[in-house]
Order: C-alpha cells, then sequence, then structure tokens
C-alpha cells in the first residue's frame, strides 16, 4: 500500500469484481483476460494499493476465485468472495472494512484505467461527504416507454455520465446500505445516498477511465496499451 501511516483519514477500497463476465465469451471471466501482459483487473487494483491514502484494498471475487486467489492479488488486497449482485458484493467489503478508515471508496474491477489523480480527487471531496467522478454527455438523449415510442428529450446540459471510484464518508455508507432498498437493481453506490436523501456532489472524471462491457471495449483498451497512451494504468 500507499504510505498511509501519515495519512490522518486514509480510505479503503473495495474492487468489485465478483461478475462472471459472460457477455466477453470465453473461459476465464473479464476480470482475468490479458491486458498488456497482466490481467484486467491487476491494473486499477496495483492503482489503489500504490496510492498513498488507500490503506487496504479490498477485492470481491467470484466464490470459485476467491477461495484461491492469484498471489499477485493476494500479496497486495484481501479477496473476498462476491454476491451475485454488485450490491452484495459491496455490502461483503464493507464487513473487513478497517474501522479507522473514515472514507471508502467503491471501484467497478472492470474499469482498469483508474489514474491516481482521480482517486486523489475523490478522496478529497469525500471528506465532504458522498462524491462520485462524472463526464459530460455529448450525445442527444432520449427517454421512451416499454413500447419504444420518445416520452421526452432531457437536457444534456443537465446530465452526466457516471464513473468510479465513488468516494463516501464510511459512516455514510453503512447507513446507506443498513437503509436501502431494491438493492439486487443497484448499479451504482450513490443511487443508496440519494434514496436517502443524502447529497452527492460530483468531481471531474477521466474519458479512459471507461468499463470493459463489450469485445469492442477491450479490443479499445488493449490498443490504447499498445500504442503506449496508457502506461502502467498510471
Amino acid at each position: 500500500m500507499g504510505d498511509a501511516s501519515e495519512v490522518s483519514n486514509p480510505a479503503s477500497a473495495i474492487v468489485v469484481a465478483g461478475g462472471e463476465g459472460k457477455r466477453l465469451g470465453g473461459e476465464l471471466p473479464k476480470q482475468f483476460l490479458d491486458l498488456g501482459g497482466r490481467p484486467l483487473l491487476a491494473w486499477s487494483v496495483k492503482t489503489f494499493a500504490d496510492h498513498p491514502e488507500v490503506d487496504v484494498v479490498i477485492v470481491a471475487l467470484p466464490k470459485e476465485y476467491a477461495e484461491s486467489p492469484p498471489p499477485w492479488l493476494s500479496d497486495i488486497a484481501i479477496v473476498i468472495p462476491g454476491g451475485p449482485t454488485r450490491a452484495e458484493s459491496v455490502q461483503a467489503g464493507l464487513t473487513v472494512v478497517p474501522a479507522d478508515c473514515q472514507l471508502t471508496l467503491i471501484h467497478d474491477g472492470a474499469r482498469p484505467f483508474v489514474m491516481s489523480d482521480l482517486i486523489s480527487r475523490v478522496i478529497e471531496a469525500a471528506r465532504k461527504g458522498p462524491v462520485i467522478p462524472v463526464l459530460p454527455v455529448t450525445d442527444t438523449i432520449k427517454r421512451v416507454n416499454d413500447r419504444g415510442w420518445i416520452r421526452d428529450t432531457p437536457r444534456r446540459s443537465m446530465l452526466r455520465r457516471a464513473q468510479t471510484p465513488q468516494g463516501f464518508p464510511a459512516a455514510v455508507l453503512h447507513e446507506a446500505y443498513a437503509g436501502g432498498q431494491n438493492l439486487a437493481d443497484l448499479t451504482d453506490d450513490a443511487a443508496l445516498c440519494e434514496q436517502a436523501g443524502v447529497r452527492v456532489r460530483t468531481v471531474v472524471g477521466d474519458p479512459h477511465n471507461f468499463k470493459i462491457t463489450t469485445k469492442d471495449d477491450l479490443a479499445r483498451a488493449r490498443w490504447l496499451v499498445e500504442s503506449g497512451r496508457i502506461i502502467n494504468g498510471n
């Protein structure tokens, strides 16, 4: 880990990688696919582990992988079995967060190119309350009904694309999960704060911090590494 001993309120980071990533095909979950000569998941985990304000990294994996994690992962992170949903994986991670970590970051393991400066921005803002990194929406967005008819066109200036890591005062996140509803449908953790009426601020995200979901996403990630535009995740 980074030298968190000099940080007054170090953060914990929970990296959610409990899914099977079946949309990419193949035998391995996507978090273990090769990216620049190492597993995709290794990129983000190492960036968190090297950050000076992150005291502990917790990684939620599918049960069969958590029972026998690879040394490259278990040497720098606490590995736990994740659940069948994102929320259950986060809740499992929260049970092992050290009590002295006043801030908790939640990150998608399928976002390999999280940068140290983005982590720093989120940590700094999270000291004042829940925060998420976002990017502007450049396409026109249409809301439709269940038959595909357009209902309305939201103002693009009011829309943002959410990223991770999302940062929270630890007590706020615990309380949000304790009182949360519809956890099975949860796609990000800030939504629980919204349900509870807790305001969530935003910081500027990073275009390279995209989520790998499809084969095209993986091809883009590999091109960024092979072309030298991304080096060691930093």
